[in-house]
């Protein structure tokens, strides 16, 4: 069989057009990622304001609380009122605490990005090393 012999500007020319498909690529998966992690940060910013617009309406019902207990000494109204109030911090905690997840750094990461750099820079160093060993 003949193979055919291409010109090293030509091999040069398709490396060069590889390197260029392969670094567009990456930086349109780095693009959507950071967009991926964008949504999730300002979703965990949502949480974080829900989450502190709960915690105020329950100081507001502890406020109460207070009051009412400390006016009738005790009568059901007020422990009510209290029970309202830990369960509201709950939530609260809850949703901080889901909130905060997002901004966790492992989950800021681009992982698949660095993943296929890492793979790629192999790649070409495997190819080096073969082209260099003929």
């Amino acid at each position: 069989m003949d193979a055919k012999v291409r010109s090293t500007p030509s091999l040069l020319s398709d490396a060069f057009h590889g390197i260029t498909q392969l670094l567009r690529g990456e930086l349109a998966l780095a693009r959507a990622e950071a967009e991926e992690k964008v949504r999730r940060i300002a979703s965990g910013a949502i949480l974080l304001l829900v989450a502190a617009a709960v915690f105020f309406v329950g100081l507001n019902v502890l406020a109460g609380a207070a009051v009412v207990a400390l006016a009738e000494q005790g009568i059901a109204p007020g422990w009510a009122a209290l029970i309202v109030a830990a369960g509201l911090f709950v939530i609260a905690g809850l949703l901080m605490i889901i909130g905060r997840h997002a901004f966790s750094s492992t989950n800021l990461m681009p992982r698949r990005t660095v993943t296929n750099i890492r793979r790629d820079a192999q790649t070409f160093k495997e190819a080096l090393n073969h082209d260099t060993s003929l």
